[in-house]
């Protein structure tokens, strides 16, 4: 053990890692860390957290998901299309430049261009500056989900952004995985500024002495995150001493961090939900229901959790977690072998096919072993399986080209509401509008895309449920996709590091207002 931890160690110290001597600098173990310092180039959990640590949202959610003013002090409803926000005085971004309305102006008509996030904002139809700290949203219909969306208003800075780089390019473009001004400049509002980064290695953040939020207790100076994608050598690492904070933490590895002498665990349920998307354009035999209904009664959901994932998470039947809008109690999950080699039968694949399928490693707890499984599962109604596991750097853009038959991917709605899972992961894929936007399965559904979008349109909570419950069934019975599970959160560090407050089921820690205690 000694020898493994000192190999840990030298690791550290090779990229440049030193170890703590003040409970104000720490370092923080990820599995893989952003692609991009653009926080509206890739619509991923590690951009944005990286986003709430480098910029402020106008709003953000607090742990019991209710709303909490962040750069807009507070809002008010104008009428049932146009919500009003009266932003904060005195901010400044880390260049110096003031923050004022034009900047959220600037941001807001950024996201709506943007490929991953247009279909957020879809339902905005214009942003407008009332003074230099208000502006108005205004929605096309009423929108149920304003503030919800608002928490995705990263302000940048358009004085910074603004002009032509040295190469002469745009400053303001967004190139997704690839290189572009916004990748590797940042100047935001929030907790840190960027000292140093290495993508794949380490990436370094200074307090921002000037920042705007005095009420926060957070007293981290330096903050250094790391990326060690083996679960165990995460693990090690902390138990060791050599960081001091990890997540995930890998279900095997939970009683360990739990019973460290100097450890500490912090466990969430969760409600990203981890599915398989089926690629009816790559795969002819995917384009049959009735394959397509196999697939899903050959994989065993609760088998998965329950022996993959030591019980940790929730078997999946649908989209939806419980407590979301569209969650329907009547979808669990489906396992039947029989069921599914009676239907392979039933539409002449009783013999099988072959099937390419990718996997990001180390960006879901598990997500290599659980697509092991998978494929040993599908072996059993003859279908040969092509797996594929790369580095989550390698994998968006292996995904986004929806080359593959089959695609593992998990998704936490961003508005924490279900029609966000409906938009990017089933609706017909349009381009213009960014929906579909991660829809590689090629499903297309226009009364489901017609009946979401009434949903967004729907004030009445009960009846905009029942539309979106409805939409759930459909999917299911037209074997959109592969449900598998939601997934749980886990969180490691030493005993003085105070994660329980900054922690949240988003999954996005504010480690801006991370207490270290001496």
């Amino acid at each position: 053990m000694k020898k493994g931890l000192s190999k840990i160690a030298m690791a550290l110290f090779a990229a440049g890692l030193a170890f703590n001597v003040s409970a104000a600098n720490i370092t923080v173990a990820v599995a893989s860390d952003a692609t991009s310092l653009d926080p509206q180039e890739q619509l991923s959990g590690q951009t944005l957290e990286m986003s709430h640590l480098v910029f402020d949202p106008l709003m953000r959610y607090t742990q019991d998901l209710q709303f909490e003013p962040r750069l807009a002090e507070k809002f008010e409803r104008i009428d049932d299309k146009t919500v009003r926000f009266h932003l904060r005085k005195g901010v400044k971004f880390h260049s110096g430049n003031a923050f004022t309305a034009d900047d959220v102006v600037w941001t807001v008509n950024r996201l709506k261009a943007s490929p991953d996030f247009k279909a957020i904002f879809d339902p905005i139809a214009e942003v407008k500056k009332v003074d230099d700290l208000t502006v108005d949203l205004i929605t096309a219909k009423p929108f149920p989900l304003v503030l919800q969306t608002v928490t995705y208003i990263f302000p940048m800075d358009s004085k910074f952004y603004t002009g032509k780089d040295e190469a002469g390019k745009d400053k303001a473009e967004i190139v997704k995985n690839g290189s572009s001004y916004a990748s590797t400049h940042v100047s935001g509002t929030g907790p840190f500024s960027v000292k140093f980064r290495e993508q794949g290695v380490k990436l370094e953040y200074v307090r921002n002495a000037n920042y705007w939020d005095k009420a926060s207790k957070g007293n981290v100076e330096n903050l250094t995150v790391v990326p060690i994608k083996e679960d165990a050598t995460r693990v090690a690492a902390l138990l060791g001493g050599d960081v001091d904070m990890i997540y995930p933490v890998a279900p095997n590895d939970l009683e360990r961090v739990k019973n460290g002498k100097d450890s500490q665990l912090v466990t969430l349920s969760g409600t990203r939900a981890i599915i398989i998307e089926l690629n009816q354009n790559t795969n002819p035999a995917l384009k049959d229901k009735r394959v397509r209904q196999a697939i899903n009664y050959a994989i065993n959901q609760v088998g998965i959790v329950d022996k993959i994932n030591k019980g940790f998470g929730t078997p999946a039947g649908q989209l939806s977690p419980k407590g979301y809008a569209g969650y329907n109690e009547a979808l669990k999950p489906q396992y039947d072998l029989a069921k599914a080699k009676e239907l392979m039968k039933e539409a002449g694949y009783e013999k099988g096919f072959k099937v390419s399928f990718i996997s990001p490693a180390a960006r879901y707890v598990n997500d290599v072993k659980i697509a092991q499984a998978v494929s040993a599962m599908l072996s059993k109604i003859n279908i040969k399986v092509d797996l594929k596991t790369m580095p989550v750097a390698q994998y968006w853009p292996e995904f986004d080209k929806c080359a593959s038959d089959m695609q593992l991917i998990g998704w936490h709605a961003d508005t924490e509401d279900s029609a966000n899972f409906f938009e990017f992961l089933t609706f017909t894929k349009d381009a213009k509008t960014g929906m579909g936007q991660y829809n590689c399965g090629g499903y297309a559904n226009a009364e489901a895309d017609k009946m979401v979008m009434e949903a967004n349109t729907e004030t009445d909570p009960a009846k905009r449920a029942a539309i979106l419950q409805k939409v759930e069934a459909m999917l299911i019975d037209d074997a959109a996709y592969v449900p598998l599970h939601w997934e749980d959160l886990a969180y490691g560090a030493k005993k003085n590091v105070d994660i329980k407050p900054v922690v949240n089921v988003m999954n996005f820690p504010y480690l801006g207002d991370l207490v270290v205690n001496k």
